[in-house]
């Protein structure tokens, strides 16, 4: 009998993480509670029980003084405003990862996305993740929930969306389901928030099982992503799933030639070592004992070998690792991150689990030289070459602008954008897209010789499917009388072109202002955030007219409402005419001075009496809002004070 033990077999970081903070904070408060089990493994909730914490299922049993320690599986966020409106202290020993998904989710679920989810509906951590989008979530556990999922609600491919997994989802099951939703879905972006630890433990799986007569994996029964490695192995052969080594002696190994061995993330080291003792009774005593094979796997090490490491030590200028050879291991901090200012200990701390890349090894002096950033690029480099093949949308940030264009960086991967690829519209100035977080599509993705590749990316054709998605939403949804808030894009002679989101429509100048203007300009500018509504729509020709002049500022009504007929005021001579003079009463209305209006005695010529630019006291006579006209008198005024003098 032969035995292989997978690599990634037990803890992964977000678990480990979460166990020790737990562990931690019991020891240093005196009452502690889990919400929900830390992990899905009985054993370790037991040891914490001993450890005076323990689990409650809903934030009302939290007892009156407790500290809460939010397990890795993290929780809604109506769950941390309800602990902080109670003032319950607590811990946050959410994984890393699935707080990754909730910024994710909680930022395009507030921009109107709907939110698909790859996982199960029952699963806290699914719930976690549901609980951060506003507008709530579709959550399908495989490609046939989704393909229902789509029949049902056919809408739904037409609408903005984003696709995310759970960090334990299986991955064959996510490329199918996200391979089908590229295809159905017009407007998606697609996150691939699967696990690293995960997709590297299942592909192991996978690899281990064919090679093997039969698979034990080690886990909690409740452990979802310790369920999904036994539902993969037993795709390849016979697997038997168990959580402590005693139930080992009720499977029959004796005619097996290569039993393959995996853990899920949630099952501690102490539960490996038991099975491993336990199956090294299977073992004939001429063979190499289970804790032999085990010791054998770990000795040797070669450049280019992928290593789980754990970080034992950390100075100014390198990370050092145990990745379980007689080697000690180092990462320099220019093979753990490409940032120049970057402090070590803001990146990894001691008892952190992470993948690395061997650069070189020194058997003499017993060291071996590794790197993260070398195995993150190469992950990445797939990323990029698997999205050139399917049109997947990257996202990434601007690191720098270089002639012709600019360099992106996505999954640590440099991606040159040419100027033309840069933006829907030409940008004179490229140092203005520098450290804006992008979407992007590879256009290409080429082999140059000596292990090079050209690799050139497009922001414009996502900007272009997210500005035609916009447009067929606009289409969809406008009517007359309907309000928007847009910014200006352009002026003309004749009006303000306004962006409604992906449409552009024009407010023409005579809707810009109530008073008489000579152009747009003088209202307002390239820029400004305008909130409009639709006056008239040309379905055929795709036009809209928009109008901008508030009611409430019309002139005619304020007259209506202040200067009602036989309001005396002051008014303001604008124009002179043989027949009388015009006067602005208020901005927007002119009154006409009749030339029998202006004195009460003879005026033979009005520019004897009055000039333009005077200001003098009228009478309101008449009003005829129809025709827009409005009568004044000086006359009415001087005889009003003439009898009021005569009556003294």
């Amino acid at each position: 009998m032969r035995i292989k033990i997978a690599k990634t077999a037990g803890f992964c970081f977000g678990v480990n993480r979460a166990v020790k903070m737990a562990f931690d904070t019991a020891k240093q408060r005196p009452s502690v509670v889990t919400l929900g089990p830390i992990i899905h493994n009985p054993q370790i909730v037991a040891q914490l029980e001993e450890q005076g914490a323990y689990a409650v299922e809903t934030a009302e049993q939290i007892p009156p003084g407790a500290t809460v320690v939010i397990r890795s599986h993290g929780v809604g966020k109506k769950v941390y405003d309800d602990l902080i409106q109670r003032g319950i202290p607590y811990v946050d020993a959410t994984c890393p990862f699935v707080a990754k998904i909730h910024q994710i989710v909680e930022e395009y679920s507030q921009k109107g996305r709907t939110i698909l989810i790859a996982g199960d509906p029952a699963h806290p951590e699914v719930q976690g993740i549901v609980g951060y989008c506003s507008n709530g979530a579709k959550v399908f556990r495989s490609l046939q929930e989704l393909e229902k999922l789509t029949k049902e609600e056919p809408d739904l491919t037409g609408r903005p969306a984003i696709l995310v997994a759970q960090t334990t989802f299986q991955i064959q099951e996510w490329r199918k389901s996200a391979n089908f939703a590229k295809k159905v879905y017009t407007n998606l972006i697609i996150f691939d928030t699967i696990c690293n630890a995960t997709e590297m433990r299942q592909q192991e799986a996978i690899v281990l099982a064919k090679e093997s007569d039969r698979m034990v994996v080690i886990g909690g029964k409740n452990s979802s992503n310790t369920r999904k490695l036994a539902e993969i192995c037993s795709q390849y052969c016979q697997t038997f799933h168990i959580e402590r080594a005693s139930e080992l002696p009720q499977f029959d190994f004796s005619t097996d030639r290569v039993i393959g061995v995996t853990a899920g993330a949630s099952t501690p080291a102490c539960i490996i070592k038991e099975v491993q003792e336990t199956m090294s009774e299977f073992i004939t005593n001429d063979e190499l004992s289970f804790g032999e094979m085990l010791d054998q796997s770990f000795k040797s090490t070669y450049n280019g070998k992928k290593e789980t490491g754990v970080v034992v030590g950390i100075t100014p200028t390198e990370v050092q690792v145990d990745i379980g050879t007689k080697h000690t291991g180092y990462v320099p901090l220019s093979e753990l991150t490409d940032d120049p200012n970057a402090k070590i200990e803001d990146l990894v701390k001691v008892g952190d689990e992470i993948e690395l890349l061997v650069v070189r090894v020194n058997d003499v002096e017993g060291t071996v030289v590794l790197s993260k950033k070398r195995l993150d690029a190469i992950a990445g480099m797939m990323k990029v070459q698997e999205a050139a093949e399917t049109g997947e949308i990257l996202e990434g940030n601007v690191i720098e602008a270089v002639k012709g264009g600019v360099i992106v960086s996505t999954n640590g991967v440099r991606v040159f954008v040419p100027a033309s690829q840069a933006s829907l519209s030409r940008v004179e100035n490229l140092e203005e897209l520098v450290k804006q977080h992008v979407s992007l599509k590879i256009l290409e993705c080429k082999e140059i010789g000596r292990g090079r590749k050209r690799i050139i990316g497009s922001m414009k054709a996502v900007l272009k499917e997210q500005r035609k998605a916009q447009e067929e939403e606009f289409w969809k949804t406008v009517e007359i009388g309907k309000k928007y808030t847009g910014a200006v894009k352009s002026l003309t002679s004749y009006g303000a072109f306004v962006d409604l989101g992906g449409v552009d429509g024009m407010v023409h100048i005579s809707e810009l202002s109530w008073n008489r203007i000579k152009h747009p300009s003088e209202v307002v500018n390239v820029g400004d955030v305008l909130e409009v509504y639709v006056k008239d729509i040309d379905q055929e020709k795709h036009k809209i007219s928009l109008g901008y002049k508030n009611e409430k500022d019309n002139p005619w009504e304020i007259l209506k409402n202040e200067y009602p007929v036989g309001t005396v005021t002051k008014v303001k001579i604008v124009s002179i005419t043989t027949f009388g003079a015009f006067a602005q009463i208020i901005p927007g209305i002119d009154g006409l001075i009749h030339i029998s209006q202006i004195s009460s005695e003879r005026v033979n010529k009005v520019s004897d009496v009055l000039n333009v630019g005077d200001e003098v006291e009228v009478k309101i006579t008449d009003i005829d809002f129809e025709k827009k006209r409005v009568s004044l008198s000086m006359r009415a005024v001087q005889e009003g004070a003439s009898e009021s003098s005569d009556e003294e």
